[in-house]
């Protein structure tokens, strides 16, 4: 019987543990809508409030890492539930991280806003990228909650377009910089948003290869996508 109420009290842990993670991961992605409505609207005021969401997000993340070593101290799990307190840490670690690009994100356009560059510059052409870092996050943690390996799967691949979107802005950016140099400290400005679009996308991923290490046991880092897919098969 102490067993049994131990035991439940462990699965409570675990389930109030999940549900701060998917918290943070939904402030995150409000973040992330957020910035890309200032880039789409110039919107100075939508970029502060990113700035100040990024005070939030830093607090639940130190707690809920907190709660994490807590737990692990306390019950000292084994096996499967301890790859799953290890799967905690490791995403809100990355849904920390993609908040700070989300605020780098907004601070780059209140820099563009404020050097009056913005209409002469491709800022639209990231919109593509943006919207698809911000799906690829909404995915990883629907995928995390219900520990989809296929949608993960999904996940690793879509991260590639974002890629693609990134260099092919890179290189326009780049154009733009040679026919008109008065462009070039907000365009770097630009590159930089781009830059954290792309990093957005590389930690949605990371949170998929989490989903694949916890239910399969395998960390997948470094691993060739057909081998992956061998993996979740």
């Amino acid at each position: 019987m102490p067993d049994k109420h131990l035991s439940s009290q462990f699965d409570s842990e675990l389930n109030s543990v999940s549900a701060r993670v998917m918290e943070l991961g939904g402030i995150v992605e409000s973040q992330i809508r957020q910035a890309i409505y200032a880039l789409s609207h110039f919107s100075v005021e939508a970029a502060d409030q990113v700035e100040e969401l990024e005070k939030r997000v830093n607090t639940m993340e130190v707690e809920i890492d907190h709660e994490l070593s807590t737990i692990i101290a306390r019950r000292q799990p084994t096996a499967r539930d301890l790859r799953l307190l290890i799967a905690f840490s490791k995403a809100i670690a990355n849904l920390e991280r993609m908040g700070d690009e989300a605020t780098r994100m907004a601070r780059m356009v209140k820099s563009i806003i404020e050097s009056g560059s913005a209409r002469s510059l491709p800022t639209m052409d990231l919109r593509v990228a943006a919207d698809l870092a911000s799906g690829l996050l909404r995915k990883a943690l629907d995928a995390f909650a219900r520990l989809d390996t296929k949608t993960a799967l999904e996940i690793l691949k879509e991260d590639d377009l974002i890629d693609e979107e990134f260099d092919g802005f890179v290189r326009k950016l780049i154009t733009y910089m040679m026919e008109d140099p008065r462009t070039i400290s907000a365009s770097l400005d630009l590159l930089f948003l781009a830059k954290a679009i792309e990093r957005i996308g590389d930690h949605s991923k990371n949170v998929a290869e989490l989903i694949i290490y916890l239910v399969k046991g395998k960390d997948v880092r470094h691993t060739a996508l057909d081998e992956i897919e061998s993996t979740v098969a």
